[in-house]
């Protein structure tokens, strides 16, 4: 990752998306976090119909490729703008999506209830947390996964095609494609 101090050049956002360190309270970042709010209660709004629902999607997260993406509520997005789905993509309520850096999501990916996805991290060093600098990594997940309830997937992780993440796992490194996980920290129990 290099030093991520560097980067003195760059806005706030754009050192949020590079994975340098950056202030969360950034004005021009806050006003982003409350667009993504406005787009998330749009979307609740249009819930019962099919066409501006599918519209509300579609001004929430970065990149939608096709109409059947359901995203039930409530939910919470950080930015939204850095969330990128494929085909078929489902989200049950309660879920939350930290995209302070790109998170990824292939096609046929279901979420279960309350599924907690977090590119956002924070300093171990009090001193450093005390001035307000966080950082960001982003998240991978492939094809045909399956993030059961109450799962967490966090900072700088990649998850491959074909995996199953068992209800309440918590995902701190990469996953290979075709396996079981499950635990705290999440293990692969399983080969398919």
């Amino acid at each position: 990752m290099g030093d991520i101090r560097d980067g003195a050049c760059l806005t706030e956002e754009e050192k949020m998306l590079a994975g340098k360190y950056y202030l969360g309270g950034d004005p021009h970042l806050t006003q982003l976090r409350k667009e993504a709010r406005h787009k998330v209660k749009a979307l609740e709004e249009t819930r019962d119909d099919p066409e501006r629902y599918s519209e509300a999607i579609k001004s929430l997260l970065g990149t939608v490729v096709d109409d059947n993406v359901i995203i039930e509520s409530p939910v919470y997005f950080d930015y939204g703008k850095n969330t990128h789905v494929g085909k078929w993509f489902y989200m049950n309520s309660m879920c939350t999506i930290l995209d302070c850096a790109r998170v990824d999501i292939g096609d046929n990916v279901l979420f279960g209830p309350n599924v907690q996805v977090y590119t956002a991290e924070h300093p171990v060093d009090p001193a450093t947390r005390l001035e307000g600098l966080e950082f960001a990594r982003p998240i991978k997940i492939g094809n045909n996964v399956w993030v059961g309830g109450s799962a967490t997937i966090l900072a700088g992780v990649t998850i491959g095609d074909g995996v199953t993440i068992a209800a309440g796992a918590v995902v701190t490194k990469d996953v290979p494609d075709n396996v079981v996980v499950a635990g705290v920290p999440a293990r692969i129990v399983k080969h398919l």
